[in-house]
């Protein structure tokens, strides 16, 4: 993905290819939001004094001498380069751990231990991962300090249940609401209220060490009650708000009757709420928010800029139905080669969210950035200088090998002319066929990162 600056410089101002600039600027944006960096960025050692500098204005000093035992655990996508970041800068003082991370998603650990186990569905592999974690805990007392390292996909990577729900049962809950078209928000609101871990209770366990949480946000505004269901911070939601969202989708009737009757017993306050604000203990517990999609929109807007396009950063709270953001996204790109508003070409339009795919019937294969880019390239069809990059920053978008997609207006013209129907494609959530015979896929393999989805919107000049 990398490439030298000054030729892609020369190359747009010559030939005006605005998909190597795009992809340029995509890595770019990969290489600020890689998790080594973060940590390394975030935390420091200065004798025996650690000191943790998060986003916003958050800092901490902790004495590593006042602890008997250093530990670290964690779960994500981007938790084996964190891990390996801590390990370098803490070294013997560091006893070990246990990390879950997503098949694929591992690095060379020398003192904390790596389980890779199933995303975005959990599996066996990821309870037994979260069994090694809890184990981790349960020896520890009040003179140990245990680092625990989140990033997304830790809400998958990082669960346990209790009885009588078995691994099917929330197998089957989240790919009901994964296919309803709810924001992961009010997914893992569900989620917690299903697991003896998420929302708060992971810190609950590891009482009466002392937690340090280090956070890598997936989720629109960053909410640490949200990103991996915040198992170490206080859980504002109820078993009732758990109800509440499985009534707004209609989708009642299709979770296990298991796990109906657990939320139905916690809504009457028969089952222990998940830990809150007012509870005991979160005075041992700090945590602190390390990167985000700000830190990687802030990163193409640099990299447009050394590339003699004008940047703009247009929203960081994109969410909706993929193809709806990406016919909108589409005009906003048209809007500016006519009209110079919000900005006059060259430049680059950049935004930052998630956006859902609501799947009904009988689906083909993609994810929501694909299908972005598809329903964008309908609306950009036979446009000149308009080009439309939309990218998950984990590198797989959706069930795929592709992080998203790359369009222009000649997108649409190849496919028909290969005999492909875009519309087909895209009312049967079927973009990666669609782009991969086009030659618009984008594919990076596993990132290491994950902090949500980028859309860049270049256009240029005569």
């Amino acid at each position: 993905m990398t490439a030298d600056p000054v030729a892609i410089y020369r190359l747009f101002m010559i030939t005006g290819d605005l998909r190597a600039c795009a992809l340029d600027i995509l890595a770019a944006v990969l290489d600020a939001a890689h998790p080594h960096q973060l940590m390394s960025d975030a935390i420091s050692l200065r004798g025996t004094v650690l000191s943790i500098d998060g986003l916003r204005g958050r800092h901490m000093e902790l004495d590593l001498t006042d602890f008997e035992r250093i530990v670290a655990v964690g779960a994500g996508k981007a938790t084996a380069p964190m891990a390996g970041a801590l390990e370098d800068l803490l070294q013997a003082r560091l006893e070990g751990g246990v990390i879950s991370v997503k098949y694929g998603h591992s690095v060379p650990l020398d003192r904390i231990d790596v389980r890779e186990a199933g995303h975005p569905v959990p599996d066996e592999s990821g309870l037994s991962a979260t069994g090694e974690i809890l184990t981790t805990l349960f020896t520890l007392g009040s003179t140990d300090l245990v680092f625990v390292m989140l990033s997304g996909g830790g809400s998958a990577l990082l669960d346990a249940y209790p009885d009588p729900i078995t691994l099917d049962d929330a197998q089957t809950t989240f790919s009901v609401l994964l296919n309803s078209g709810a924001p992961i928000q009010e997914i893992n609101v569900v989620r917690k209220h299903i697991s003896s871990v998420k929302g708060g209770q992971l810190a609950r366990l590891a009482q009466p060490a002392t937690v340090i949480t280090l956070v890598l946000s997936d989720v629109i505004g960053d909410p640490l009650d949200s990103i991996a269901s915040g198992p170490t911070v206080p859980d504002p939601s109820t078993f009732g708000d758990a109800l509440a969202i499985l009534d707004t989708y209609g989708v009642r009737e299709q979770i296990p009757p298991t796990v109906m009757e657990h939320l139905e017993m916690g809504g009457r306050g028969e089952v222990p709420e998940t830990p809150k604000e007012d509870d005991e203990g979160w005075d041992r517990c700090a945590t602190f928010l390390i990167g985000n999609n700000q830190l990687a929109m802030d990163a193409a807007a640099n990299r447009a800029g050394e590339l003699g396009l004008k940047p703009m950063i247009i929203t960081s709270t994109m969410e909706g139905e993929a193809s709806q953001v990406g016919r909108e996204m589409a005009g906003t790109l048209k809007r500016t080669l006519e009209t110079g508003d919000p900005l006059e070409p060259p430049c680059c339009l950049i935004a930052g969210g998630e956006t859902t795919c609501t799947l009904k019937g009988i689906c083909g294969t993609g994810g929501r950035s694909q299908e972005l880019a598809l329903a964008a390239a309908k609306e950009l069809s036979g446009t000149d200088l308009a080009v439309l990059l939309s990218a998950g920053t984990d590198g797989t978008d959706g069930p795929t090998d592709a992080a998203g997609g790359i369009v222009d207006g000649m997108t649409a013209g190849a496919g028909l002319e290969a005999g492909l129907v875009l519309e087909e494609y895209l009312e049967g959530h079927d973009a990666y066929p669609y782009l991969q015979s086009t030659g618009c896929l984008i594919r990076t393999g596993p990132t290491m990162t994950n902090v949500m989805d980028i859309v860049l919107l270049l256009a240029g000049t005569e």
